[in-house]
């Protein structure tokens, strides 16, 4: 893992390395903190003590121009991993990847990321994968959706089940600003299951919380830490639900202390990344359950 200096390089323990993007860049224009902002706050965490934990930098198409122009001016120590979202059609990828490509110094290519339609197949999957260079992982999301009824689940997974086999990584959407769009215990659970099944690496996006918090009202938060045990409990054949809805964090992160290095690799080998976007670096809760120092 490369620090800057006066970074720490053994801070963060494998389970943690380069776990957290920073998603601000997608909240709505209206809501989202600046460029300039964002930029500011992603090299600083970055750079800083706890910078081992800093994922991709994910960037809408749409914005994309913004974040160079504002990297320029920063002058960062090293390029920003960036991760790309398609907002404007697959057909604006080409020219921003060759925005990207022509600025190395300031940004590395990682992840371009598209929601998928409900019916998605082969066809439209192979469509996405020739807009993706080898060395970048396609992530694509189908759209979970709203209604509960069971067969428009079994279709969302089923369409999880295809991205995965199709070689793409599958994308849970875990919160954001509509109460639909925080899956429910069950949605979780069988989607971590359809991915473990597939043996395929998968993205999050929305998780504000290290550990599952009760909103009162019959709503829920989902947590990094849920996520995490929830994996290796799927891994273990163990109880996933359990994981999901535990708002111990002290228990979590017990059962998360006791892994072995294997059930690490094994773990992160599936949860490759979570997206969160209003504190995008949860040192601090992480130090204060032990589990980072």
């Amino acid at each position: 893992m490369t620090t800057a200096a006066g970074a720490d390089p053994w801070a963060i323990p494998p389970l943690f390395a380069q776990l957290v993007d920073d998603t601000s860049l997608l909240q709505p224009r209206s809501a989202a903190p600046g460029v300039d902002v964002v930029v500011a706050r992603y090299l600083s965490a970055r750079d800083g003590r706890y910078g081992g934990l800093v994922g991709q930098l994910v960037c809408p198409v749409s914005r994309l121009s913004s974040l160079v122009a504002e990297l320029a001016r920063s002058v960062p120590s090293r390029p920003v991993e960036v991760s790309l979202v398609v907002d404007t059609g697959l057909g604006a990828v080409p020219k921003a990847l060759s925005t990207v490509f022509s600025r190395s110094s300031l940004l590395t290519p990682r992840t371009i990321e598209t929601a998928a339609p409900p019916d998605v197949d082969a066809v439209w999957l192979e469509r996405v994968s020739e807009f993706v260079p080898e060395d970048v992982v396609a992530v694509v999301e189908p759209r979970r959706p709203a209604a509960a009824e069971p067969e428009d689940r079994d279709m969302w997974l089923d369409a999880v089940r295809r991205v995965a086999e199709h070689g793409c990584a599958p994308k849970l959407r875990c919160g954001g600003p509509r109460v639909s769009d925080v899956p429910s215990t069950a949605d979780v659970e069988e989607f971590v299951r359809v991915v473990v099944d597939a043996g395929r690496g998968f993205t999050t996006l929305g998780l504000r919380q290290v550990v599952r918090t009760e909103n009162g009202n019959g709503t829920a938060q989902h947590g990094i830490l849920n996520l995490l045990v929830a994996v290796a409990r799927a891994l273990g054949d163990g109880d996933v639900r359990g994981a999901i809805e535990s708002t111990d964090g002290a228990a979590l992160a017990g059962e998360i202390g006791d892994l072995s290095e294997r059930a690490v690799k094994g773990i992160r080998g599936l949860l490759s990344r979570c997206g969160a976007d209003q504190e995008p670096v949860p040192a601090t809760e992480l130090v204060d359950l032990g589990l980072i120092s």
